[in-house]
């Protein structure tokens, strides 16, 4: 058993341990960063990356059979290479996790440990039966992985979670999706669009992670119109039919009806990895999910030197606020018992649906009623959005009553990941609705939606 003495001994190599290690390293102390699984980070091998291949595909598809309204003839049907398809996806999401693996490759060997790694106390941890760490600090950047619930397991091979999609060689023909979150909602329309015949099921109501009735209700009734979706499922009965799964549930006109499916994809939720790392041996306080308590400004676990970044803490589980986390995590790592608060940014969420949905700063759910006005505007008669048949969404910004400043926004709608920016920009310089209307807005763009809905809302503010 080996033992070594280091400054920050980082869990996990992903996108915050990344980070925070270089963070570590640029302090000065000396670092090391285990890994107990292949190198990449899940936005190149399983999320952002592989999954917009696949909606880049369909959009394609999708783009090729509606000519016809711009009096654009395609002769022929669209056909679709499943094989082709997959083959791409496959390809470029291996080039993708390529750069991040040179990234790793650059890091000197001996700052580098391949197991696993538990704790023995606060700052002391074991990696497989071959390394004993004796750290100053800890950070903790394990990530997270798909929680399969328990009434899908009778499924059997014929359940698959996102990452499983990614490895297929070509396109099967069924699939049923669980869960219309971000995921659920990607790879779920992508997949119809690309000729599979995809049923979308929900328990609780949610279409991506919109928390504003009125979107949600839009949002819901728009994707309806191009495939299955009930976010209010009653499902009677999921079993393993040998090479396929069966599904009885009731269906949106009261129904009840039982389908065969090659796959059923379940893409209900992710929980952070920390289930095996021994914290009970840290005695630092968990929550409920078995999450060390932490400082979400300085990533803090309580007042020891254990800090937490990225999707294993389950906070902001999105790839720049993990690059961020990891950025805190490790330099506070290397101050310690210095800490300072780290950089946050104005939130910003996107879902690659069509229409996108997208959130700024504070969601409708956030906010206390009473304290605000709702800016909107429809994309429906938005004057771009009509010139490129784009013309589907609706926007709600949120403005404070008592100063006029803006809060945040939810919406469903054409380009809604080039207005976020422009929206989470505002929204971290402390604009007011009056303040955005000065910007500039040229003509003819979509972002003149947005305006409508800022001039809705500084209505109602003057009321």
């Amino acid at each position: 058993m080996n033992t070594l003495h280091i400054d920050v001994a980082v869990i996990g190599a992903g996108t915050a341990g990344l980070a925070a290690y270089r963070a570590a390293k640029a302090a000065g102390r000396s670092a090391v960063i285990i890994e107990s699984g292949p190198y990449g980070t899940t936005c190149a091998r399983v999320g952002c990356m592989p999954s917009k291949l696949l909606i880049a595909a369909a959009e394609a598809a999708h783009e090729a059979r509606h000519t016809a309204p711009f009096g654009v003839q395609v002769t022929g049907d669209v056909v679709i290479d499943g094989e082709a398809v997959m083959a791409r996806v496959r390809s470029e999401r291996d080039r993708f996790v390529g750069f991040v693996v040179r990234g790793v490759d650059s890091i000197p060997a001996g700052d580098k440990l391949l197991g696993h790694a538990r704790f023995i106390d606060n700052t002391t941890l074991q990696v497989d039966d071959h390394t004993v760490i004796k750290a100053g600090r800890v950070v903790i950047a394990t990530g997270s992985s798909p929680v399969i619930p328990d009434a899908f397991k009778p499924l059997g091979d014929r359940l698959i979670i996102n990452d499983d999609v990614f490895n297929w060689h070509t396109l099967p023909r069924r699939v049923a999706v669980f869960g219309p979150g971000v995921i659920g909602l990607e790879l779920g329309q992508a997949l119809s669009r690309l000729g599979v015949h995809v049923r979308v099921f929900g328990a609780r109501g949610g279409v991506g992670p919109l928390s504003d009735p009125a979107i949600r209700d839009y949002a819901r009734t728009a994707f309806q119109q191009e495939f299955y979706l009930d976010p209010h499922a009653t499902i009677e009965r999921l079993s393993n039919n040998g090479d396929e799964a069966l599904i009885r549930y009731v269906n949106l006109a009261g129904e009840s009806v039982t389908e065969h499916f090659d796959y059923v994809l379940v893409a209900t939720g992710r929980a952070p990895n920390v289930q095996h790392l021994g914290l009970e041996n840290t005695g630092l306080p968990l929550d409920e999910r078995g999450v060390p308590l932490f400082d979400r400004d300085t990533l803090q676990c309580g007042n020891s030197p254990v800090f937490i970044a990225g999707d294993a803490n389950n906070y902001l589980p999105l790839l720049h606020e993990a690059a961020d986390e990891g950025k805190t995590a490790g330099s506070n790592a290397a101050s310690y018992p210095d800490v300072q608060p780290g950089l946050r940014r104005a939130t910003i969420a996107v879902v690659f649906s069509d229409p996108q949905i997208a959130m700024v700063g504070k969601r409708f759910a956030d906010l206390a009623p009473g304290s605000f006005v709702t800016g909107e505007v429809s994309f429906e008669d938005q004057g771009r959005s009509r010139v490129m048949l784009k013309n589907r969404g609706l926007m709600h910004v949120y403005a404070d009553k008592q100063t006029g400043a803006f809060l945040g926004a939810e919406w469903l709608g054409p380009r809604a990941e080039n207005i976020a920016h422009t929206l989470a920009w505002s929204l971290q310089m402390g604009l007011t609705i009056n303040e955005m209307l000065d910007m500039p807005f040229y003509h003819p763009v979509v972002e003149e939606g947005l305006r409508t809905a800022l001039r809705d809302a500084a209505a109602k503010l003057a009321q």
